[in-house]
């Protein structure tokens, strides 16, 4: 079994969530609109995968996450065991990722990019007992190489998939047909359940890759931080061509598309005309983008007619490049800053009049940004001039041993609670106020310079050309 601790910190700010899993707050969403439209697929989707494209309602999707649980089970999976999934940024994804959580397992969400060496690695770091994947997500056919995958890590016991041509792999499609699943069985947890592993995502240090375990409450709590920060309304209409394979990812869709009880519209990318059209034919209330794209946004024609749209998203994976930003100048949209420290936290902040990037302060974050009353966050300087970050938000332990049984370096968290970022920073003593000086030291700076010249790129191109480079 994977804990957390007896309870999350600051439970009584969250006091709706404290308790409450990903699932719990699904089932809230799906008893109060049962018959609304909860998930729907890029228009394109046979472009990039397999399948028709999909519409679900909520009740639709709860029968589907039923049946993933339910067949999961039956394959034999037992209770806290870890499911991996490489699933193209569909309706498929969602069903997965909330249907793992249903069945009592671990999601751990792999990088659509990893290829057979990251996620053998990986997967046989943390002993992943099944693999679910699309069957193929553009050129590259994943039913392959998950098979090669299994190969390899000999713990691995099933592979699932999305698609066409399953030989030898369990399919999932049909589930989308099924009017009665397997019946789940009931899973005790002797803690508070939101205080329990849910996923585990992927940050870098020198030594590769390395699991980051983040509970029920902890996801809940970035995404409360962004909703409240966005002040999305209930039903809201949210698009997001973010991939669940990255805190980022995870927190920018699922919990504020399940705390508002909306519909999530996915974008798997990129394609610019393509997620244009979904901002207008979907009345988007709310767009997610990279930072680069979401800047630009105000410029198209998506904006121009206002169809419900009232905030953009700008998601910053090179938060130093936030505070030399353009300013946004459209009155009529809310631009929210989101700048992401890997896989440790989502700093969000509302633009204010100015149109200038909020900048961090030392101390508590309070969402909304500097008045709101709900502690997500707090901020510190270390004595190496780096960023450190600690609170509701923040993983609060690392993966226990005998799950993480590699031996490298696991995610470190000091035994104050804060994680160093490696961010450098500079300090205004007089306004408290933190300026990011560059990015962290070693192995992710090759990274991160690919982003920023792929982020240069799209800063150039005409509005309607722009590309995603999240």
């Amino acid at each position: 079994m994977i804990l957390g601790q007896s309870s999350p910190p600051h439970a009584a700010m969250l006091a709706k969530a404290a308790r409450s899993t990903l699932d719990d707050v699904f089932r809230r969403a799906a008893t109060r609109r049962p018959d609304a439209i909860a998930l729907v697929d890029p228009p394109n989707r046979t472009d990039f995968t397999d399948g028709a494209p999909r519409r679900l309602t909520y009740a639709q999707a709860d029968r589907m996450i039923s049946a993933i649980a339910g067949r999961l089970r039956m394959l034999g999976l037992g209770t806290d065991q870890i499911v991996a999934m490489q699933v193209a940024n569909t309706v498929d994804a969602v069903v997965t990722l909330l249907g793992i959580l249903r069945a009592g397992l671990i999601a751990t969400p792999l990088p659509l990019a990893w290829r057979q060496d990251e996620c053998v690695a990986a997967l046989g770091r943390i002993g992943a007992q099944a693999l679910i994947v699309s069957g193929r997500i553009g050129p590259v056919d994943h039913r392959e190489l998950a098979m090669t995958i299994a190969a390899d890590v000999f713990h691995l016991r099933q592979v699932c998939a999305f698609g066409r041509d399953l030989d030898g792999i369990v399919g999932l499609d049909d589930l989308y047909d099924s009017r009665a699943s397997a019946p789940l069985p009931v899973i005790e947890r002797p803690i508070n359940p939101a205080a329990h592993v849910a996923v585990i995502t992927w940050d870098t240090c020198a030594e590769g890759a390395v699991p980051v375990a983040r509970s029920h409450f902890e996801l809940l709590a970035a995404g409360a931080a962004i909703a409240l920060e966005s002040r999305i309304e209930q039903d809201a209409v949210l698009l997001t061509p973010l991939a669940l394979s990255s805190l980022a990812g995870l927190a920018l869709a699922v919990p504020p598309w399940l705390l508002t009880g909306g519909t999530l519209a996915l974008h798997h990318p990129f394609d610019d005309e393509v997620f244009m059209r979904q901002c207008r034919t979907e009345r988007c209330n709310m767009v997610v983008a990279p930072a680069p794209l979401a800047l630009q946004l105000s410029d198209t024609d998506a904006f121009k007619g206002r169809d419900g749209i009232k905030t953009a998203v700008a998601v910053w994976r090179t938060p130093e490049r936030m505070a030399a930003s353009a300013p946004w100048r459209d009155p009529a949209v809310a631009l929210v800053d989101v700048a992401v420290f890997g896989e440790t936290a989502v700093i969000a902040a509302r633009r204010g009049a100015d149109g200038r990037a909020a900048p961090l302060t030392v101390g508590p974050v309070m969402a909304p940004h500097g008045a709101g009353t709900l502690h997500v966050a707090e901020v510190a300087r270390t004595s190496a001039g780096t960023i450190a970050l600690r609170g509701p938000l923040v993983p609060r332990f690392p993966l226990p041993l005998d799950v993480d049984r590699v031996g490298k370096p696991p995610f470190a968290v000091g035994t104050d609670g804060y994680v160093d970022t490696g961010y450098p920073c500079t300090v205004d003593l007089t306004t408290r106020t933190l300026a990011i000086s560059g990015p962290p030291a070693g192995v992710g700076d090759g990274y991160r310079a690919v982003l920023r010249t792929l982020a240069d790129h799209a800063e150039e191109a005409e509005p309607d050309r722009a590309r995603a480079v999240g």
